[in-house]
């Protein structure tokens, strides 16, 4: 029986922003394809590098298994994996390196190796799988099995023969996502994972994807592996899941890592149902749209089956932010589901999206006053990040040519020019933190006077570091200043 070991470049440790929240998941998109290929009657392996310090560790790994086939398979399903940083492109490439130094075929598959194939190809990589991989990988690996070479006729591929590169047709994406097994768990070390949550969180999470896909053509946001169809698993299906990992590994927190959560009409409620039938018990966070979150009774339904937290693409409190980015919402949307969701006992939190072309002082002001109105009880930040293969992409290409990709996830840089220069979105970032911080004080402050018996350690810490945030977001918002006429 052949021997598949795979891997990812995702390493938490390269990435301190990530790292330190102490909030790590497993691989899920590698252990999927580790799942499909053990059903086709492979040996399965697994060397997760997510929290390991160093690529050179997988050397004693391979001396141990000898591998026929190293396959990088990186897992889809997390979106910081889209950002093609280039801590994990060099980790990648040094995985390649040692594989092929031992004489094993490497085949990667990953969006920043199906946006930069050429790349990859120069760098050990014998094939580099072009959006979704486990069908492409399992006919792959049939093939060279069988000593054939026609790989032509694989769809979704990209390798080199006779010195020139060769790119297949698109792989058609699977539609009825319920035939593919369960992600590989056994593969994954839960217990180093369940430590890193429990020391520093309180409670342990494990993902899953319900969903594969994402119809809305925000002009931003590329899908280099699951496209923009939307295909969905069924609430069965993902329940009977969900009963698994209660049982396996004792979790009673999910992270629900699809682009959009519960799409399909109908599904959000029949899922809601077969919670209750079953008197399951866990909580759940989500990614959603607050177009999406306004229909039926969507967020009704959400509350109902467990859900936490709802993470929404509020993205800008300007509206000719949000038409520019196709993004097809609108501010009063992203009021009207906030204060929907806060009143259903759900935490609501926002990506937001500074730094994108055309921004100016009254549309960075309208968001940080939407935030400072709504409250969420979360904010992410970042600043417009070129995807390969977006429209905004192409659009700010040709300022490119110096830096086109971040170092990890808290860089931070923005890449081409804008009204303003890159410090100062730098600064931005840490100034909308603070008075979001400051804000959040003020009301823990009053909260402890309206009801000193509630008062807990959570508000208590909240209600002290607003005597640090006062004076740091006035010194963040001097600095502001000076770099808005700094070119």
């Amino acid at each position: 029986m052949k021997k598949i070991l795979f891997t990812h470049s995702y390493f938490y440790k390269f990435d301190s922003k990530q790292w330190n929240t102490h909030q790590p998941y497993p691989p899920l998109g590698t252990i999927y394809a580790a799942a499909v290929m053990r059903e086709a009657g492979y040996n399965v392996s697994l060397f997760d590098t997510a929290l390991i310090d160093t690529p050179e560790l997988i050397l004693p790994v391979i001396k141990k298994d000898k591998p026929d086939y190293l396959v990088i398979y990186d897992d889809g399903f997390n979106y910081l994996t889209k950002m093609c940083l280039t801590n994990m492109r060099e980790a990648a490439f040094r995985i390649a390196e040692i594989a092929k130094q031992n004489g094993i075929s490497v085949i990667e598959s990953s969006s920043d190796a199906a946006d930069h194939f050429e790349k990859y190809l120069d760098r050990n990589v014998d094939f580099v799988i072009i959006g979704e991989g486990e069908i492409t990988l399992k006919e792959l690996i049939n093939k060279l099995d069988k000593n054939e070479n026609d790989f032509e006729s694989i769809d979704g591929l990209a390798f080199r023969k006779d010195g020139r590169t060769i790119k297949t047709s698109s792989r058609q994406i699977l539609k009825d996502l319920d035939v593919l097994p369960f992600p590989a768990w056994d593969l994954i070390n839960i217990g180093d994972y369940r430590d890193i949550w429990l020391a520093h969180n309180k409670y342990f999470s494990l993902n899953i994807a319900t969903t594969r896909g994402c119809p809305f053509k925000c002009n931003w946001c590329a899908k280099p592996i699951y496209g923009n169809r939307y295909n969905v698993r069924s609430p069965k299906n993902v329940i009977d899941e969900i009963i698994f990992l209660q049982k396996s590994f004792g979790v009673n927190h999910f992270w629900m890592c699809d682009d959009i959560f519960g799409l399909k009409p109908g599904w959000v409620q029949e899922f809601r149902d077969l919670v209750q039938k079953k008197n399951l018990n866990f909580k759940y966070k989500i990614q959603s749209r607050v177009d999406l979150l306004l229909q039926e009774d969507t967020i009704t339904a959400l509350a109902q089956s467990g859900a936490e937290t709802v993470w929404v693409g509020a993205e800008s409190g300007s509206q000719k932010i949000l038409d520019a980015m196709d993004k097809g919402t609108t501010v009063e949307e992203i009021n009207t589901a906030t204060k929907l969701l806060k009143k259903n006992n759900m935490h609501v939190a926002f990506f937001l999206q500074f730094g994108y072309p055309g921004e100016t002082k009254e549309d960075i002001n309208k968001t940080v006053e939407m935030v400072l109105n709504l409250m969420p009880d979360e904010i992410g930040i970042s600043v417009s990040y070129p995807l390969p293969g977006t429209k905004f992409y192409e659009n700010v290409k040709d300022q490119l040519k110096l830096k086109a990709n971040w170092t990890d996830s808290d860089e931070l840089a923005l890449m081409f020019r804008n009204t303003f220069p890159p410090a100062y979105y730098k600064r931005l970032h840490r100034y909308v933190h603070k008075v979001y911080r400051k804000r959040t004080g003020f009301n823990s402050i009053k909260n402890i006077l309206l009801n000193p018996l509630s008062i807990n350690l959570k508000n208590l810490r909240s209600a002290i570091l607003t005597f640090y945030y006062i004076p740091a977001s006035i010194l963040d918002s001097f600095l502001l200043k000076k770099l808005e006429t700094t070119e």
